[in-house]
């Protein structure tokens, strides 16, 4: 049987259950009177084709009951380099109380009808769109890096970034603001005012994972140019192990600036990432080669977009998003 992990446990109609998984092709679901034992195990699904193409079994989650009485299992699919996706099919029940999954021609339903239950209370907004950062917070889809220094951000009719961290790796930059990536395609785009960078400062918009790339605006010795950075690499334990280097620029001035990626992130392995940057948000120049994302299971989150600012000299300058757009095709 091997490893299993992920362990729920649930009470019903007198049965104590342990719900678990293989990983990450298996799942299982111990049975007892009693929660102390002794348990009959019984297998879920083992080796079961997905719903995602080129994605993984779906595994792991765990069992909800609606308020109508039916039974469904919440689970995930490994779709790297996007990330986990979540997945979610019916359960029957036998008649000595042994949970069914309902699978669509052997195999998990690329749908099923829509589950009977009251209408969320409020609405769910969906991943893309427009957020022009109004207000003064920032919205459930966002995800710092690290926890932040809040006192080197703020959110007032635009997302200002304070440079907070001195270091020559992204990685090791606090406040770093990320966002999931919509599949199986999808485009970011932000439009960024520079104004206030300071000398050594690097601004913008990153592919951010284990092995990263960003386009951004660099400010060196009064200069100020657009650059794609790539080669950007960590290990699994979190040691940074590449920097990166620059391998495409360009000078820029004017204070205001958009930058652009395009992501496949489509599961399977030689998806690519694409960056380009405009000067009048209209007309967009392509900067830099594609690059290749991993899809190593490492790091379950995936690619994520991830909106920077540090400084390689000093603190003091800052940066202001004003827009952050995803769209898809």
């Amino acid at each position: 049987m091997g490893t299993l992990e992920g362990a729920r446990f649930y009470k019903r109609n007198g049965s104590y259950y342990i719900w678990l998984t293989r990983p990450a092709n298996g799942q299982y679901v111990l049975k007892a009177n009693n929660p102390f034992g002794p348990y009959e195990m019984r297998q879920v699904l083992l080796d079961l084709p997905g719903p995602i193409s080129g994605g993984g079994v779906p595994h792991q989650g765990g069992l909800v009951q609606t308020q109508n009485g039916q039974w469904y299992y919440m689970s995930f699919v490994d779709a790297y380099p996007g990330g986990r996706v979540p997945a979610l099919a019916p359960v029957t029940w036998t008649g000595d109380g042994w949970p069914v999954l309902q699978t669509v021609n052997g195999r998990w339903g690329a749908s099923y009808p829509y589950p009977n239950v009251p209408r969320p209370p409020r609405q769910v907004k969906p991943m893309i769109g427009t957020d022009t950062f109004t207000g003064t917070t920032l919205g459930p889809q966002y995800e710092w890096n690290h926890n932040p220094d809040n006192t080197r951000w703020s959110v007032n009719n635009g997302l200002r970034l304070q440079t907070a961290t001195v270091t020559n790796d992204l990685y090791g930059a606090r406040n770093t603001l990320t966002h999931r990536i919509q599949g199986p395609s999808s485009t970011a785009t932000i439009e960024l005012d520079y104004a206030g960078m300071a000398n050594g400062d690097r601004a913008g918009l990153a592919m951010l994972r284990d092995s990263s790339a960003w386009i951004g605006v660099r400010r060196d010795n009064g200069a100020t140019r657009v650059v794609m950075t790539n080669g950007l690499t960590m290990n699994s334990s979190w040691q940074t192990t590449g920097t990166g280097s620059e391998q495409a620029s360009a000078a820029v001035a004017g204070g205001r600036i958009w930058l652009r990626v395009n992501a496949d992130v489509r599961p399977g392995s030689g998806r690519q990432a694409r960056f380009s940057y405009s000067t009048d948000g209209t007309n967009f120049v392509n900067l830099g080669t594609a690059f290749t994302l991993n899809n190593a299971w490492q790091f379950f989150m995936g690619y994520r977009f991830g909106i920077f600012n540090y400084a390689t000299t000093a603190l003091g300058g800052s940066v202001t998003v004003n827009r952050f757009a995803i769209t898809t095709p």
